[in-house]
């Protein structure tokens, strides 16, 4: 039986990859424009200086914007917007009129936001805050001609806090395809301040909204106006949204050339490298510059991708030589060097002193475990995982996969037994766990405890219908087992079918035909999958079906192979056993 999956021990390294747009994008448009995903403020709050004598009409206004504050808390917005249009009807304070205008908008509701702003109107608020405001309400009321004319009088005033105002009411605008269009007739390069980042959060604006001609073209014409790092950063994301990689290659080109010490354009331009399997070409540009965690992140990450021994060694060698604010940003990451570098002792020592609050402290421990077990000290790598399991018992991802590692170390070790007990205790903490069902399924199944093994990836395929994974683990288990071969035929074809080129699933589909009868079509599917992955059960099932079929020198280089990946491989040896007894 193939062994389980090993879902605790992270990746070396996680992939980079280029931003599309995405949440980078989002969160610089966000700044830029103010950001409109809470109810607005206008100046000071109103509740932070009410301080009124009772029985008089700003008494009772204070108290309706107190009733509005506590609706607001409680998430009723609608309860708020009430409270605060009549505080409204009351108070001459501009910030509660202000405040009840949001909420209005907030609740779509135009003709309360109407009389809101004829009111704020006769309390003198200034012509750029009524058009700002009006231009608003033609957007709710679908009215494009008045809007443009309202946000017209608001950008006429050349003000860079009038054209992010103009923003932030677009992007929280329910008719999205209306604000595209009035951005797109108001934005136009000729009218606008001479703003990159405004150039750049509006060209944001255009892509959030639909209208990703629009967002280019701007992003092209902030590039050749200004060609800072931010528009030339940009503009190549867009590029590669729209398929031009060439175009997004030679804006980051000209980025890193013209702004060497830009690190976001020197990252963005290796990860597009690095898509292209240019890795060499990608450390030369990360290694140029100034350095911080995420240029020596990716910078390991690319030297491991190519396999480049002495690359990671050098970088290894460079990062302990850094300064002590980077060292002390990258300690997870020097206890990955030491790992790769084989130097598992200084790997411990760099895991040690990872920061609790670091985003890697998880892993760093997790990977200290796994260090600990290597070295012999199986009492120590069991204590971390268990302690995990406490330390991290509200977060289930993490204390699933505190779990996972406690039992998988037993197994290595071949301690089944002790193993399933791990999963028994984790489904304690986490009833119905797909993910721990799953591996204790594994587990038992490598423990010869079919029966029970079969039970539980039948429980998987119940609480996850069509799991990929639980239906070739049963169709295998079946197969491997010898029964049921009807029913493994069905799991393997849609495991098949949904993951064509998996080599488990090829795998079990090889083995299943080995005990079909069908060598030839076993023999093919195996071979595919050992050559897209050598596991070493991989390796087993294809040197007995070689075997089998007469090919015995290339059953004896594939078990050779195996051999020399998991020299104590139990399938490698009970096989050899069987066929040479």
């Amino acid at each position: 039986m193939r062994s389980g999956i090993v879902r605790t021990a992270p990746d070396k390294f996680k992939q980079m990859r280029v931003l599309r747009g995405g949440c980078a994008a989002w969160l610089a448009l966000a700044l830029a424009l103010a950001g409109c995903a809470r109810v607005p403020v206008h100046g000071q709050q109103p509740l932070a200086r009410m301080d009124l004598p009772p029985d008089t009409a700003r008494s009772r206004a204070a108290a309706l914007v107190i009733a509005g504050e506590f609706a607001l808390q409680n998430g009723d917005v609608a309860g708020a917007a009430d409270d605060y249009a009549r505080a409204a009807a009351l108070s001459d304070d501009p910030d509660v009129i202000q405040r009840a205008i949001d909420l209005a908008f907030t609740q779509h509701d135009a003709a309360q936001a109407a009389k809101l702003i004829e009111r704020w109107q006769a309390l003198g608020a200034r012509p750029r805050e009524l058009a700002a405001a009006r231009g608003r309400l033609a957007m709710l009321r679908g009215d494009r001609a008045e809007a443009e004319k309202q946000f017209g009088i608001l950008l006429a005033s050349g003000d860079a806090d009038d054209w992010r105002a103009f923003g932030s009411s677009l992007l929280g605008a329910r008719d999205t395809a209306l604000a595209g269009v009035i951005l797109q007739d108001l934005a136009k390069p000729q009218r606008m301040l001479a703003d990159e980042t405004l150039w750049v959060s509006l060209s944001q604006l255009g892509e959030h909204l639909g209208r990703h001609a629009f967002a280019r073209e701007l992003a092209d014409a902030a590039v050749r106006k200004f060609g800072g790092a931010p528009s030339l950063r940009w503009a190549a994301s867009l590029k590669l949204e729209a398929g031009d990689r060439a175009g997004a290659e030679a804006l980051y080109a000209r980025g890193v050339q013209t702004h060497p010490r830009d690190t976001s354009l020197r990252l963005g331009y290796a990860a597009l490298l690095g898509e292209q399997g240019k890795y060499d070409a990608a450390l030369r540009v990360l290694g140029e510059g100034p350095q911080n965690a995420d240029t020596w992140s990716a910078r390991v990450a690319f030297a491991a991708r190519s396999k480049d021994k002495s690359a990671l060694t050098r970088l290894y060698a460079q990062l302990q030589r850094a300064p002590a604010d980077q060292r002390g940003d990258s300690t997870f990451l020097l206890g990955q060097l030491a790992e790769l570098t084989g130097h598992d002792r200084q790997a411990l020592r760099w895991y040690s002193q990872v920061d609790p609050d670091d985003q890697h402290a998880f892993d760093a421990r997790v990977r200290s475990a796994v260090l600990l077990d290597k070295a012999g000290q199986h009492a120590k790598a069991h204590a971390v995982a268990q302690r995990l399991q406490q330390d991290y018992a509200d977060d289930p991802d993490s204390l699933r996969a505190a779990y996972e590692l406690d039992a998988q170390l037993y197994s290595q070790d071949g301690d089944h037994e002790r193993a399933i007990a791990v999963y028994n205790r984790g489904l304690d903490a986490l009833p119905d766990d797909p993910a721990l069902i799953y591996d204790r399924g594994i587990e038992e199944a490598n423990a010869g405890d079919t029966d029970a093994a079969l039970a539980d990836f039948k429980r998987v395929l119940t609480l996850k219908p069509g799991d990929v994974e639980a239906m070739n683990a049963l169709g295998f288990t079946l197969a491997d087992t010898d029964r049921q071969l009807d029913e493994a035929t069905r799991l393997l074809q849609k495991a098949l079918a949904a993951k064509p080129d998996e080599a488990a699933i090829m795998d079990s589909w090889g083995w299943l035909q080995y005990r079909l009868g069908h060598l030839d079509q076993a023999q093919d599917y195996l071979q595919r999958a050992w050559d897209k992955l050598k596991d070493p059960d991989i390796g087993v099932h294809l040197g007995e079906v070689l075997w089998k079929l007469g090919r015995r020198e290339q059953a004896r280089r594939v078990f050779a192979h195996v051999r020399r990946i998991d020299p104590h491989n139990p399938a490698l040896q009970s096989t050899l056993k069987r066929l040479q007894p």
